[in-house]
């Protein structure tokens, strides 16, 4: 089996399912049970898809919402036995599938200030089945990846999870610096940490894994080895960046990812200790 194959013509596809990420992606941004590092509005790599948290539902009850890249459909499901499903090959826009989301959580009970720009684009949509199930299990392989070497990392880490926002699956682990920075004019503190992802591109830049440690100790790390094919990032952000493409159909694959990854932490992990 092939961990990597090409995702080449992904791209038409890969923009349908971010707009339908973030259709669904409103619901518990809205309904969900808000983590103060905005981990309960992600996705996460499960069977049969891509998956949102728990949301509560009025009386009782949970429901989730899934982005199902077996069956392609969005499903509604909730603990009670109930199921909504809304086709994702139809070529519904963006705006029209998170107002259908939006419409199926209500009959759940679930109605509210929703942050409809995030899925708002009345483009015409592209979804290929084929492309999108191929995509899926990339992600799967990835997910897994990443989940063991996270569990060879001592300290703190988060989940490995899809940021609508981005759309991509990445995690963080964090180190016990506490580092004060200013973001949308306002004074904030959090621990340093370093994150390990995987972007499946967009547009013209091709997929990537990254892995960016925060801060970013340029001084101390531009001059330390990274695995062949990997290199230091500095033109926009600054990280580390491992292309998808020299991974592609590679029997090697797996293990020159973790190999990757644990350069990057081996480097970064001093510079993030208190």
């Amino acid at each position: 089996m092939t961990l990597f194959p090409s995702l080449a013509g992904f791209e038409p596809t890969r923009q349908t399912l971010h707009l339908y990420s973030n259709a669904i992606g409103v619901v518990p941004r809205t309904h969900g049970i808000a983590h103060p590092k905005w981990w309960h509005i992600s996705l996460k790599v499960r069977p049969d898809g891509l998956t949102t948290d728990n949301i509560p539902l009025p009386g009782g009850g949970i429901m989730t919402l899934r982005l199902d890249l077996r069956q392609h459909q969005i499903v509604l499901q909730t603990s009670r036995g109930d199921r909504r499903m809304i086709s994702m090959t139809a070529g519904l826009t963006g705006t029209a599938m998170g107002e259908q989301v939006i419409t199926a959580v209500a009959d759940f009970g679930l109605t509210g200030e929703y942050a409809r720009a995030k899925f708002t684009n009345d483009d015409p949509r592209t979804y290929d089945p084929v492309q999108a199930a191929r995509y899926f299990d990339v992600l799967v392989e990835v997910d897994r990846i990443f989940k063991t070497h996270k569990a060879g990392l001592k300290g703190e880490t988060g989940p490995v999870q899809v940021w609508p926002h981005g759309f991509d699956l990445a995690f963080e682990w964090f180190g016990t610096r506490t580092v004060t920075y200013e973001e949308h004019g306002q004074v904030q503190e959090d621990l340093a940490q370093l994150n390990l992802g995987f972007f499946p591109g967009s547009g013209d830049v091709a997929p990537y894994f990254y892995s960016n440690p925060f801060p970013f100790a340029r001084d101390v790390l531009l001059d330390k080895p990274l695995p062949a094919g990997a290199h230091w990032h500095t033109d926009g952000w600054q990280g580390t960046m491992l292309p998808y493409a020299g991974l592609i159909d590679d029997p090697d694959a797996e293990r020159r990812l973790r190999e990757y990854a644990q350069s990057v932490y081996t480097w970064a992990k001093p510079t993030l200790l208190a």
